[in-house]
């Protein structure tokens, strides 16, 4: 039986699972044209090809845990950086900046890449949820800054940050997409709110 390293039989299992997940991951988005097999994932994570079969059914399932994963790690960072901020303007940047950042560190292309790769219950459950758990940070800070339709702003402000995320995945430095969403979005986010 193979040695436990954690304090409990949970917390190995768990952190067993998230070792695989993390090689996953990292397969996906090195080659995000395919999910990677199990036995590739074990391998990667440097445990057994067997024990994979522990965590997960099949490539399928090992993917909507991976989709289920990875989603609220990006709502969550975007969170963070909103909540850092302390008034309405600040916190709409933020939430551009913080998108902008997952941009450039690559975890779009994850993102594109698990779109891609699947076409899960998982997937669309978990998109429209990250979705809805973005949208409501965001709208909330519009309304605060003043918007009369921050619903519509938020869409606004999100084709800035696809239109920005297309330009990074093309070369463009994150500092320069910065600069120009902080251009764009300035004068709009240093009015006075109300």
């Amino acid at each position: 039986m193979p040695k436990i390293q954690a304090a409990t039989v949970a917390e190995h299992r768990a952190s067993q699972r998230a070792a695989l997940l993390d090689a996953a991951r990292t397969l996906l988005s090195k080659h995000p044209e395919q999910i990677p097999g199990l036995a590739e994932v074990a391998q990667h994570a440097g445990l057994a090809r067997s024990s994979v079969y522990s965590y997960f059914k099949s490539r399928a399932d090992m993917f909507d845990a991976l989709v289920i994963d990875t989603f609220p790690r990006w709502s969550a960072y975007v969170e963070k950086h909103m909540d850092e901020a302390a008034a309405p303007g600040p916190k709409i940047q933020a939430y551009v900046e913080a998108n902008l950042q997952l941009v450039a560190r690559g975890d779009h292309a994850l993102a594109r890449a698990l779109a891609s790769a699947g076409s899960s219950e998982a997937l669309a459950s978990s998109s429209r949820l990250m979705h809805d758990r973005l949208e409501a940070p965001l709208r909330a800070a519009l309304t605060d800054h003043g918007s009369t339709d921050p619903v519509r702003v938020a869409e606004l402000v999100q084709s800035i940050v696809y239109a920005l995320s297309r330009m990074i995945e093309g070369g463009l430095a994150l500092d320069e997409a910065t600069s120009l969403a902080r251009e764009l979005l300035g004068p709009y986010l240093d009015r006075d709110s109300g």
